[in-house]
């Protein structure tokens, strides 16, 4: 009997990987386990648990348009925004009369058609009583420095034994304008010369763009043993950036993709095994018990399955909550109705066959019966059903987003849906903020509901 199982098994499979459903089914399906696994080993949680607030994403640009998008133009390029941390500075520190002097060099090879939107330079330090001071130079790849900011930062805190300080300076800055202002000579050609950007990216003959290799320094003179400089940063801002753009709130959305995998195969798979489990022993416990027990089971299942499940799913969204633990609980309860009615009519034939009618002879009870005899008999069906209710849990869960009432403190394709339509994304042309996502429900769904299809063929004997 065992030889006879494991027979059935391997043929089974050979005819599933055999099966080019199957097989496209389980390609997509490995596709998003690797994102699964990429965004929770590499992508940082912090966007995760932050991805409604703005303040995380300052940093990013705004409705730009994917990197990639620049190959697809002909001439020359679109700025990348480029965001550059501590992690990419070369730091110095030197020693002259007890002061100490921290310098963080930012290298840009800059190689676009147009200067940057804007910059920005973000800085932290502590310190004592006496404020250090920031001077920031551009040593431009023709060989001019231009100093563009030059200030002690805020005194501390009288009585404060250590101040922590923590800042950015925006290309509008007045101090900016005021240090550029030096170098207008030699831009006689500029008309408008009050955006630093322009002046700083631009040849000094005529008006183009100086490509080239760029070095930002950021230079701290601390004037105590116990100064010290925590961070610093530059931001060029640009008009594409990242695999897959950024939307109106500067979010990446390439996070909230990837982070988007394991919520939809969390919530495919959980709502699919639990319903389809409840619904395979309640129709089974229904068929095999028959009689009234089974009339007032059905009852029940008629019940729900007369029930409008999406208009009672958003009621209670409404009324009781939208986190994604109670819509996941909300799916499952109005999942297994139809998996319950297959199961009875199923279990109505097997418990009239003669190895069920030995089994209750020997004095087994109906509980070992039904989980020793009738459940094995139905797990392929089970297996096929289980695939085939993924792709509904998924997309339910993104029509509740898309009206609004997900789960809005976690990223999920059809919140972002969402937040597009909300702000017109596809009448402003802002296409990469709607395909990925919409594709990525698409793609999961149809992953699925291959390999549901193609188990079901399997293991219908009629098919075979």
């Amino acid at each position: 009997m065992t030889k006879e199982i494991l027979s059935a098994r391997r043929t089974a499979l050979w005819d599933f990987f055999h099966s080019k459903t199957g097989v496209i089914g389980v390609v997509i399906l490995l596709i998003l386990i690797c994102m699964t696994l990429y965004a929770v080993t590499s992508v940082p949680l912090q966007s995760f648990q932050q991805w409604n607030n703005p303040a995380y994403w300052i940093d990013y640009p705004k409705n730009a348009a994917p990197a990639w998008t620049n190959f697809l133009k002909f001439g020359q390029k679109m700025p990348e925004h480029i965001i550059l941390t501590q992690k990419q500075a070369s730091t110095t520190t030197s020693f002259d009369h007890g002061i100490s002097t921290v310098t963080h060099t930012y290298t840009v090879n800059y190689n676009y058609g147009s200067p940057p939107t804007d910059f920005m330079i973000p800085y932290s330090a502590k310190y004592g009583q006496t404020p250090p001071v920031l001077r920031i130079d551009v040593m431009r790849p023709d060989g001019k420095d231009f100093l563009i900011y030059d200030s002690a930062l805020p005194p501390s805190l009288i009585g404060a034994t250590q101040n922590e300080y923590n800042n950015r300076i925006f290309s509008t800055d007045s101090l900016i304008t005021q240090n550029l202002g030096v170098y207008e000579r030699l831009f006689n050609y500029l008309q408008d010369k009050t955006m630093p950007q322009v002046m700083i990216f631009s040849k000094t003959t005529y008006p183009a763009v100086l490509n080239g290799v760029y070095k930002w320094n950021e230079r701290f003179y601390l004037f105590s043993s116990s100064d010290t400089v925590e961070t610093t940063g530059l931001i060029l801002g640009g008009s594409v950036y990242g695999p897959m753009g950024t939307d109106e709130l500067r979010r990446d959305l390439a996070v909230g993709i990837f982070w988007g995998a394991p919520v939809a195969l969390f919530i495919g798979l959980t709502v699919s095994l639990a319903s389809v489990l409840i619904g395979l022993i309640y129709g089974i416990a229904a068929g095999y018990k028959g009689n009234r027990t089974d009339e007032g089971l059905m009852r029940i299942n008629d019940f729900f399955y007369s029930v409008p499940a999406l208009p009672i799913l958003v009621i209670m969204s409404v009324l009781i909550g939208r986190s994604i633990f109670l819509i996941v609980g909300f799916l499952i309860i109005f999942g297994w109705i139809g998996t319950a009615k297959i199961s009875r009519s199923l279990a109505l034939q097997i418990k009239n066959l003669n190895y069920i009618e030995a089994a209750k002879l020997m004095g087994e009870s109906d509980i070992k019966v039904i989980f020793k005899h009738i459940i094995p008999q139905l797990l392929p069906l089970t297996l096929a059903s289980i695939a085939l209710a993924v792709p509904a849990a998924i997309l339910t869960e993104a029509a509740l987003s898309f009206l609004g009432l997900g789960d809005p403190s976690i990223p999920t394709w059809g919140q972002i849906l969402h937040q597009a339509n909300s702000a017109e994304a596809a009448a402003r042309g802002l296409w990469w903020w709607i395909i990925p996502p919409g594709l990525m429900i698409a793609l999961t769904g149809l992953a699925f509901a291959l390999i549901g299809n193609a188990i079901e063929s399997i293991t219908n004997v009629r098919s075979r």
